[in-house]
């Protein structure tokens, strides 16, 4: 028996994103309609409900239409309509333009909007706290709870002052368990507690694996004269080689640009450094010609899932399901997934609902993966399914012909009877002696900059004595393999400056500044051997994103 307290609700929720916040709200609404009581609540790492969310973004609003579809009336958050949808592919100084009219239909970005989806998530948390859900940010899912036949009983959250020894420090409190009928993981990509649930209960036995890029992103004020509210711009080529992956730059409300770079965590190169790449395509002509004169606000990084419609697991299991991006139901050459996830959240929410009016406790939701492979989610992945393993495969030119071709088969009814297959992300790599190291330029503090700078301003902060969270299984793989094969990747992978290689007593030892991650989740995908494994750290820790 735990000597934990513990709380009983009827469903759970892991992660205050789109989908979480959506399977809440929707559950809600479903018990008001029926005149049931129906106890829900959602826990959250973040310090606040949108510190951890990072997104471009450009969201389309078919999933809350569905979900609240007078979400205008009442105020939401959706920035500024698309007005202006521009695809550029770079040389080292050029461009050109790809034709509006050469995109399938279903990439265009009508009635669209250019947003902070932070923002988003924070009045979407408003929403469900008036239909009386419960929202515990600053609290992370931190272990699964099962019964005694294995199905999932809920999760617990993390002890809070716990010193870096183990030992509990004059602060300590235990974690609370959260017991629950279902329990909904909507952790986003790579989520811990998914990639446990995802191991026990096989949930991949029938799909490819999940493949991810790494976005790193950027909010700049940006002078009058260059701010366009709703233009959106989106680039691939230059600057990267054998590696693929793209550029955006939305031009937001308030005199804002949000740009970014996403590298596909597939590449070959242990020098690449997905950070070092997104700097050097600020000094393109035409990307430095739209902020130049502006100041760079704030800064964060997300892994994103990319392996679309082949990648998606099964669903549930005994005792709860995946939504969101826990699941993976990003559309990558839309770079969009909000929608989807919302989705996704609403139809595991009715599912739940109804085996809860029918008594059912942790079992599996046997109607939710049904629901959500009939749906529009199934319909809009399917048509894209062989965009990204294509260009992932034959790189920039011949993977986008093919993908572009692909697409449209698809777009005009003719659906293709080909599905690509996906390699895992850390399988990849190439030895070091095997390839030519990249150097990358100074930043000079103005247009580019270093990683740490920019750590500073994603607000990220860890109490210091707690136990490192970027924990190893072998603490002698990074110097045995990973600096002896690979030149030690993950000094340049991380997008915040926590894995170094030091010297000490003579002798290279691997240094992890754990109070510098902002939860991208890059070292637990791209890591060569799978040594590093993500836990969470202690709740509340982690970036603070404004208006990301």
């Amino acid at each position: 028996m735990s000597d934990r307290e513990s709380m009983e609700y009827d469903v759970v929720v892991v992660g205050a994103g789109p989908a979480g916040l959506a399977s809440a709200i929707r559950l809600k609404q479903l018990a008001a309609e029926s005149g049931r009581e129906i106890s829900v609540c959602i826990l959250e790492k973040g310090g606040e409900v949108g510190a951890h969310i990072l997104s471009g973004a450009v969201i389309d609003p078919r999933g809350l239409n569905e979900l609240i579809s007078d979400w205008k009336d009442k105020g939401a958050p959706v920035g500024v309509p698309v007005t202006d949808n521009l695809h550029w592919v770079l040389s080292a100084k050029g461009k050109y333009s790809i034709p509006h009219w050469l995109m399938p239909p279903f990439m265009s970005n009508k009635d669209t909007y250019t947003c902070s989806l932070g923002n988003l998530t924070r009045w979407l948390a408003t929403q469900a706290e008036e239909l009386g859900v419960e929202i515990f940010p600053g609290f992370a899912a931190a272990e699964v709870l099962f019964h005694d036949d294995g199905s999932v009983k809920g999760v617990a959250t993390g002890d809070m002052g716990v010193a870096r020894d183990g030992k509990h420090r004059p602060d300590y409190q235990p974690g609370m368990e959260l017991h629950a009928r279902y329990t909904f993981l909507a952790e986003g990509a790579r989520g811990h507690l998914t990639k446990e649930l995802t191991r026990i209960f096989d949930l991949r036995k029938d799909c490819g694996p999940q493949v991810y890029g790494l976005g790193i992103k950027e909010l700049w004020d940006v002078p009058a004269e260059k701010h366009k509210p709703g233009r959106v711009i989106h680039s691939q080529g230059w600057p990267l080689d054998d590696a693929w992956g793209g550029g955006f730059l939305y031009h937001q409300e308030n005199g804002q640009v949000a740009l970014g770079f996403v590298t596909a965590l597939d590449y070959s190169n242990p020098y690449l450094s997905p950070f070092e790449e997104f700097q050097r395509w600020k000094t393109h002509p035409a990307i430095r010609a739209e902020i130049e004169g502006g100041k760079r606000a704030s800064y964060g990084a997300r892994a994103i899932n990319e392996g679309g419609w082949q990648a998606i697991p099964t669903l549930a299991f005994p005792g709860g399901a995946l939504v969101g991006c826990a699941a993976g139901f990003v559309n990558v050459p839309r770079i969009k997934g909000s929608h989807t996830a919302i989705k996704s959240g609403m139809l595991a929410a009715e599912s739940a609902f109804k085996a809860i009016t029918a008594d059912r406790r942790s079992d599996v939701l046997s109607d939710y993966e049904p629901a959500v492979r009939s749906s529009w989610i199934a319909d809009e992945l399917k048509k894209v399914r062989n965009a990204q393993p294509a260009v992932s495969r034959w790189g920039g030119t011949i993977g986008t012909l093919f993908a572009g071709f692909d697409m449209w088969l698809n777009a005009i009814g003719l659906r293709t009877p080909w599905t690509l297959k996906h390699h895992a992300d850390h399988t990849t790599l190439r030895r070091k002696d095997e390839v030519r190291p990249i150097v990358y330029p100074k930043a000079d503090g103005a247009l580019t900059f270093d990683r740490l700078s920019s750590v500073f301003i994603s607000n990220t902060n860890h109490e210091e004595d707690q136990p490192v969270h970027l924990t190893l299984k072998d603490a002698d793989v990074p110097i045995a393999v990973n600096l002896a094969l690979y030149d030690a990747p993950e000094q340049r992978y991380c997008p915040a400056g926590v894995y170094e290689i030091v010297e000490e007593s003579g002798k290279p030892r691997l240094q992890i500044n754990a109070q510098n991650c902002v939860h991208c989740k890059t070292c637990d995908i791209k890591d060569p051997t799978q040594n590093i494994n993500w836990v969470v750290p202690e709740g509340g820790g982690g970036p603070n994103y404004p208006n990301m």
